[in-house]
C-alpha cells in the first residue's frame, strides 16, 4: 500500500469518527433530564430502553474526555463527560467505590457490583478526565477504584461469585488483559514503581500463562488456579477477539518500556490469532472458539461482531508501524474491507454490531446493553492516528 494509499485510509477513519459516529452519540445519547448517557439506541438512534449500565456510561465519560484531550479542546465534548461523571459520582457506586452493574433511568441501583468491568472503566473514566479538567476528586476517584481493582484480582466478583469454592478454580483473561491498558490510561496518577510492577504482572499473566506455546501460540480466555490447562467448556475455550485485542495493549506497553522483544511477540500472536479465528468459508473473525474444536457452550459462538473486527484493524496496524512486518498491512487490508462492507450503515449513522455467519445483519441497533460509545469511537481514532503517524515516519525518510 503506498503512502496515498495510506493517507486517504487516515482521512477515511478521520471523516468517519469526526463526522458521522461522535455527532451521532453527542445528538442521541445524553439523557438531558436525568444525567448519564442512554445506550439503547436502535438504528436510527431512537431509544428502546433508559436503563444504564456502568461500564458504558464510563466508557462514554472516557471516551469524550479522551477527544477532548487528544483531539481538540471542544467544550461540547467535555461538557458530556463532564455530565456522565457526574451522574456516575452521584448514582454509580455505593459511597465506597464500588460500582454497581447497571441503574435505571433516574440513577437507583439494579444490579450489584459483581462486575470488574464496572471498576475498571470507572477507573479509565475518572482516569482521563482528571487529565481533561485538574479536578482533583476525579484522580482521587480514578486512584481508590484502581486500588480496589488490584485488591479484587484473586476474586473479581467477590461475595457474588457464582462458583463453588475449591473445586474448580479458575482465572479469567479478561481482567489482566484489561488491567494492561488501564495502567497506561491512569499512568498520571500512580507512583512510578507501583504503576512499572502493575505493568510487569500484567505482562506476565497475558505473555506468560494465558498464552500457550504449547497451543501452537495461541491465547486461551480461562486457565486453572495454578495456571495449569483446564479440560471444560470454560477451559477450552478461546475468544480471538480479546486476545488480538489485547496485543495491541501488549504492543504500547513494549513501546513504554522499550521493549522490543515484546512487541515483536505480541504482533506474532496477533497474526496467529487472526489466522486461526478466521471464518475460512465466510470471512470475519469468530466470537467464541473451542481449542480442541469441541462445540462451545455459548449458543452465539459463529456471530461476527463489531469489537472483534475493528480492535483486530487496531493491532494490525500497530503491529505493522511497531515492527514493519508486512503481514500485518496484509491483514489489515483484509479486516478493513470486511470490517467497512459489513458493519457500517451507509444509510444512517454509526455501525452494526452483531451479524451472523453469514455476515447478514442480526440486531440493527447501533446500542444496547454491551455495545455504546466505545469500540468504534475508539478504533476509528486509533486507526487514524496510527495511520497519520506511519504517513509521516515515511514522509521523514
Amino acid at each position: 500500500m503506498d503512502i496515498d494509499q495510506l493517507k486517504e485510509l487516515a482521512d477515511l477513519y478521520k471523516s468517519e469518527l469526526l463526522q458521522r459516529v461522535v455527532p451521532f452519540w453527542l445528538e442521541k445519547s445524553q439523557d438531558e433530564e436525568y444525567g448519564g448517557y442512554f445506550t439503547c439506541l436502535d438504528r436510527k438512534g431512537n431509544v428502546f430502553d433508559t436503563d444504564k449500565f456502568i461500564w458504558l456510561q464510563c466508557r462514554e465519560v472516557w471516551l469524550f474526555a479522551m477527544l477532548y484531550n487528544k483531539v481538540e479542546k471542544n467544550e461540547e465534548w467535555l461538557n458530556s463527560a463532564i455530565q456522565g461523571a457526574e451522574f456516575l459520582k452521584k448514582h454509580g457506586h455505593d459511597g465506597q467505590y464500588n460500582w454497581y452493574f447497571s441503574l435505571d433511568r433516574t440513577g437507583k441501583p439494579l444490579v450489584e457490583p459483581y462486575n470488574i468491568f464496572s471498576y475498571t472503566f470507572a477507573a479509565m473514566a475518572f482516569g482521563q478526565l482528571s487529565l481533561a479538567t485538574g479536578n482533583d476528586e476525579y484522580a482521587t476517584i480514578a486512584k481508590k477504584t484502581f486500588d480496589i481493582i488490584l485488591s479484587k484480582v484473586d476474586n473479581p466478583k467477590g461475595k457474588w461469585n457464582k462458583i463453588h469454592p475449591g473445586t474448580r478454580n479458575m482465572k479469567n483473561f479478561a481482567l489482566p488483559m484489561i488491567l494492561c491498558n488501564l495502567a497506561l490510561e491512569i499512568e498520571h496518577l500512580l507512583d512510578e514503581n507501583y504503576l512499572l510492577k502493575t505493568m510487569e504482572t500484567c505482562i506476565h499473566e497475558v505473555m506468560d500463562v494465558f498464552y500457550r506455546p504449547d497451543l501452537g501460540g495461541i491465547i486461551v480466555e480461562n486457565v486453572g488456579a495454578d495456571g495449569n490447562l483446564v479440560d471444560c467448556f470454560e477451559g477450552r475455550q478461546v475468544t480471538p477477539g480479546h486476545a488480538i485485542e489485547a496485543m495491541w495493549f501488549i504492543m504500547d506497553l513494549g513501546k513504554r518500556l522499550n521493549r522490543p522483544e515484546l512487541i515483536e511477540k505480541a504482533k506474532d500472536t496477533a497474526l496467529t490469532m487472526l489466522d486461526y479465528g478466521w471464518d475460512k468459508e465466510f470471512g470475519g473473525l469468530y466470537y467464541f472458539m473451542d481449542r480442541n474444536g469441541c462445540p462451545p457452550q455459548q449458543l452465539e459462538w459463529d456471530q461476527k461482531l463489531w469489537w472483534v473486527h475493528i480492535e483486530t484493524l487496531i493491532s494490525m496496524l500497530k503491529g505493522y508501524q511497531l515492527t514493519g512486518d508486512k503481514r500485518c498491512m496484509e491483514w489489515f487490508k483484509k479486516v478493513h474491507e470486511y470490517t467497512w462492507t459489513h458493519f457500517r450503515d451507509d444509510e444512517y449513522a454509526e455501525w452494526y454490531g452483531y451479524l451472523n455467519r453469514r455476515g447478514e445483519v442480526l440486531l440493527p441497533l447501533k446500542g444496547g446493553k454491551w455495545k455504546g460509545c466505545f469500540h468504534v469511537p475508539r478504533g476509528m481514532y486509533q486507526c487514524w492516528t496510527t495511520l497519520e503517524e506511519i504517513v509521516k515516519a515515511n514522509d521523514s525518510k
